[in-house]
């Protein structure tokens, strides 16, 4: 024991002798220490016209002994016995007349000495050059007036006719700092002319032009107004260094011309630092800070709609350190634990190099790894001679990493940093056996900017974002689904779309209505790994008609109505309204009730100010924050309440308001006067209704001719005497039924569904009756069937469509004249047989292809059934897809040339044409849109066939 102990003090003796000696030995220029650099390359941008025909990379470091150098470029050792083309200037790397093909890249210093090796931070080698443009010239580009064009460029500058633009208070026009593209948001008829674009760059030191571009407007019209469309988008996803600044770029074309808005998806405000150009199309962030980070939107805006476009800006910090490694000094044998602590954002990960080399098995990481060569370090091993250390080995435990009993191995919260191949030894006394396997790690999937709960008017088009990231070597999948079912965006549903690039799998909903508020789930799918967002989506709309209107009472002036609510459309109903309608009246007229206003609680309401003797009906109408709703069913017609007289002649009645109460009746022998004339006479004939509860007083006489005028006033009396008179009012008796049946009834089949019924309207006068209108009546002979119907028409129409019909089927019909005394006699019955049905099957093996800027389309002709109408043409219905109205060309053969600009996907469908109507339409065909450089290719691919 002893003698151990002597050992152990020595050797610990002979430790610390030697670290003063080498911490304290020899302070000038021969202490002995590896390489430190003094110097390291930086970035350089050469130009292809400098006159300087060398590049020079800087390195030096210092050291004892003095280091060598080697350099790398793009991790690779570069030959330097290359002396025509790379020598060495003490450690700097020269490049004899470089190249930008062979040399531009990643270039690293490596500093060797007898203690180690250290690499410098890496130093990237660019080229800035301009070439020329094109020689051949660029294809004319015609517009119709209104439309919005985009001009190709490679950078900033465009004149035209010779003259630079100024496009600094033109919010017509944009030029994109990042691709140099112009934009011309509507094109007017001064924007004709000849486009120039003018490349130039400080660093290659020269100007370049391309060949000019003619724009010329089309002879084929006006464009009409249509919503914005978004032509230059900034990135989904930005990263910025904080305090650097950033450019978004947006721009719209539109008719009008949009106007463009920015604003926080997040629901932050904007910072006041941010600047816009005087056109809005560009948000400026300058010196970016950590709060700046989130998501921005474009909004682009007209009278024919809104188009949004989002991105999210992410704010980063390059690594800083907090802690850094120090030389250390151990004997043979020791442990060793260094803490490298930086910071930054993202949060930094860490890795560690061992003279320039990654370090391998030898060394247990208690922390993650960063690729970082900023910082080298030495170990100075003392040497002694080895002896027995009674202390136990030391096992270093892994939470992370454990070794299951059963010999599995299990890693917890798994980094790429565990990438690579893993072999299992198994040993026992017979032997050994390996088995090996290669554990590749892909970045996760994570939906970086998911869809929002959104509040949304009908009508109007919204884009729910779904923006991932994910790792580039696997491809991603989107799909949307609509409460639980599943969006088949193939097959091209009018109001869904998907748009963006490969990396976003935005969903956007057309002219939305009512019936798309619900779930909408986003999912993300990978061979890997999915992920799923979820937002919920109101679309808010005008209410409702109000439901079962009821007369409750009347009067000579008033009406008492009742209704129900109907759906409010997720907006509440704030007003209803009431409108009214008579035989003499011209549609729908707004009426005075009472309360004034009704508002969305109330249920019930007093129509006011009615005229007497008048047949009315009534509807309600309600309104919310959106908009005006679609007005109730009329109310029940019912004669006898709603007139104010009856309507058999020669009767003349007058009506009391109301019964007067017995409070204010002032004695006994109560009753009325009634007093009335022919307007124009001058004597009055007077009447006495006795009877307290009485409001009518009928006037019977055969010389009364129907709707004559009368002036009536009513008084009061009692046993006392009379009472004052009322105003007088004007009234009317009442009229007969009109006393003529129509003639010249007649029937024509319209189509499978419809017939059109005719006649010639009768003469009014005062012994035919007066006519408001005719009522077609219309049945089927046939006893096993009860199949009859009605309608109306007002005032002095003589045909009506009758709809709804069953094909191929035999008709009866009549017309009779109508008053507010009821209907006259009907005319003699007509027949008429309606057309078979149209065809059934839609045309089909349609096939499409681009010639000479026309779509040429061809299918096969559609054979009919034995009960279906022959085919005698075909419609093709074509639009854009951003549009919603479709042009219709008719042909009677089967192949047509549609003649149209390319500037947007086509949606074209084809249906046949029969004396039954319009047949079954074929699917939507998609053309996709093509640009002028690629139609030619288009051209030459001969027929796309689908079916």
């Amino acid at each position: 024991w002893q003698f151990c102990i002597w050992k152990l003090l020595l050797v610990i003796f002979l430790k610390d002798s030697l670290m003063w000696y080498i911490q304290n030995h020899g302070r000038g220029e021969e202490t002995l220490h590896g390489p430190i650099f003094i110097q390291e390359p930086s970035d350089i941008t050469y130009s292809m016209g400098s006159a300087n025909p060398e590049i020079l990379l800087n390195c030096t470091a210092k050291g004892y002994p003095l280091p060598y150098y080697r350099w790398k470029q793009n991790g690779t050792d570069i030959d330097l016995t290359m002396s025509y083309h790379y020598r060495l200037v003490g450690g700097s790397l020269a490049i004899n007349n470089p190249h930008k093909n062979q040399d531009i890249g990643t270039y690293q210093c490596l500093a060797t000495n007898s203690f180690g090796t250290i690499l410098s931070r890496k130093a990237k080698l660019q080229f800035a050059y301009l070439e020329n443009f094109e020689t051949r010239p660029r294809s004319p580009v015609s517009v119709r007036e209104g439309q919005g064009v985009v001009l190709l460029s490679l950078s900033y500058t465009w004149i035209f006719n010779n003259t630079t633009l100024d496009l600094r208070e033109d919010s017509r026009r944009f030029v994109s700092q990042a691709t140099g593209n112009l934009y011309l948001a509507k094109v007017e008829p001064w924007d004709v002319g000849n486009y120039t674009c003018a490349v130039s760059s400080a660093g290659a030191q020269r100007q370049a032009r391309g060949a000019p571009t003619a724009l010329s407007l089309r002879a084929d019209g006006v464009m009409g107004e249509y919503e914005p469309k978004i032509e230059v988008r900034f990135p989904e996803t930005t990263y910025a260094a904080k305090g650097s600044s950033v450019s978004l770029e947006c721009f719209a074309l539109g008719n009008p011309v949009p106007s463009i808005s920015w604003k926080r998806s997040d629901g932050n405000s904007l910072a006041k630092k941010i600047q816009h150009n005087r056109t809005g199309g560009v948000l400026e962030i300058p010196e970016v800070e950590q709060e700046d980070e989130g998501s921005y939107e474009c909004i682009a805006a007209n009278t024919r709609g809104i188009n949004i476009a989002r991105g999210q800006l992410f704010v980063y910090a390059p690594p800083e350190w907090d802690k850094k490694i120090q030389n250390a000094f151990l004997s043979l044998y020791d442990s060793l634990f260094w803490e490298c602590k930086a910071r930054g954002k993202p949060s930094p990960s860490y890795s560690w190099l061992k003279n320039g080399q990654p370090l391998m098995s030898e060394v247990r990481f208690l922390s993650p790894l960063i690729s970082s060569s900023s910082f080298h370090l030495f170990i100075y091993p003392i040497q002694a001679k080895p002896f027995w250390d009674s202390v136990a080995p030391v096992c270093l435990f892994f939470p992370r990493v454990v070794l299951l009993e059963d010999g599995s191995l299990r890693i917890s919260n798994i980094s790429k940093l565990d990438a690579g191949v893993y072999t299992c030894v198994a040993t026992n006394q017979f032997g050994t056996a390996r088995n090996s396997g290669n554990l590749v790690v892909k970045e996760r999937t994570v939906i970086t900017i998911p869809p929002s709960d959104t509040d949304a008017t009908v009508g109007e088009s919204i884009v729910l974002p779904c923006q991932v990231s994910h790792d580039p070597s696997l491809d991603v999948a989107f799909s949307w689904s609509f409460n639980g079912q599943r969006i088949d965006l193939s097959r091209g549903i009018h109001h869904f779309e998907r748009i963006g690039r490969e990396s976003a799998g935005d969903l956007m909903i057309r002219n939305i209505q009512l019936n798309h508020s619900g779930k909408y789930v986003c999912m993300v799918q990978t061979s890997l790994d999915s992920q799923s967002a979820t937002a919920d989506i109101i679309v808010r709309g005008p209410p409702g008609p109000p439901e079962d209107v009821k007369v409750e009472h009347v009067s000579s002036t008033t009406a008492g109505l009742s209704w129900k609510p109907g759906a409010d459309n997720n907006s509440p109903v704030q007003i209803y309204s009431v409108q009214t309608r008579t035989p003499f009246s011209v549609g729908w007229q707004a009426v005075a009730t009472a309360p004034e206003v009704i508002n969305g609680r109330t249920h019930k309401a007093t129509v006011v100010d009615l005229s007497p003797w008048v047949e009315y009906e009534f509807r309600v109408v309600a309104s919310n924050s959106v908009g005006i709703g679609e007005p109730s069913r009329p109310s029940p017609g019912n004669e006898d309440s709603i007139k104010t007289v009856d309507t058999c002649r020669p009767l003349l009645t007058a009506l009391s308001p109301q019964p007067v109460s017995e409070e204010l009746q002032n004695g006994e022998g109560f009753g009325y006067v009634v007093m009335f004339r022919p307007l124009g006479s001058t004597s009055w004939t007077k009447a006495a209704v006795a009877s307290v509860e009485s409001s009518k007083y009928i006037y019977r006489n055969e010389s009364i001719t129907p709707l004559s005028p009368f002036e009536v006033k009513v008084g009061v009396y009692n046993n006392e005497g009379e009472g004052t008179l009322s105003s007088i009012s004007i009234i009317y008796s009442g009229e007969d039924e009109p006393q003529m049946a129509p003639a010249g009834a007649s029937a024509l089949s319209v189509s499978a569904a419809a017939v059109e019924v005719s006649w010639l309207p009768i003469p009014w006068n005062r012994h035919t009756g007066r006519v408001l209108g005719y009522e077609v009546l219309y049945w089927i002979d046939d006893p096993k069937e009860s199949t009859a119907g009605k309608v109306r028409v007002s005032g002095n129409v003589t045909a009506k469509n009758i709809t709804g019909l069953r094909a191929n089927t035999v008709y009866f019909a009549a017309v009779r004249a109508y008053n507010t005394a009821g209907t006259g006699p009907s005319s003699t019955p007509v027949n008429v047989t309606t057309k078979k049905s149209p065809p059934s099957q839609p045309p089909a093996n349609i096939a499409w292809k681009l010639t000479n800027s026309k779509i040429c389309l061809n299918w096969e002709h559609v054979k009919t059934m034995e009960n279906e109408s022959e085919v005698l043409g075909y419609k093709i219905l074509y639009r854009q897809n951003r549009q919603s109205k479709a042009h219709i060309l008719e042909t009677n053969n089967t192949s047509a040339e549609l003649l149209v600009p390319f500037e947007e996907d086509y949606l074209i469908e084809i249906r046949t044409v029969s004396d039954g109507g319009d047949g079954s339409s074929s699917e939507e065909i998609r053309i996709p849109k093509i640009s002028s450089k690629k139609l030619q290719n288009f051209e030459s691919r001969g027929w796309t066939g689908r079916k």
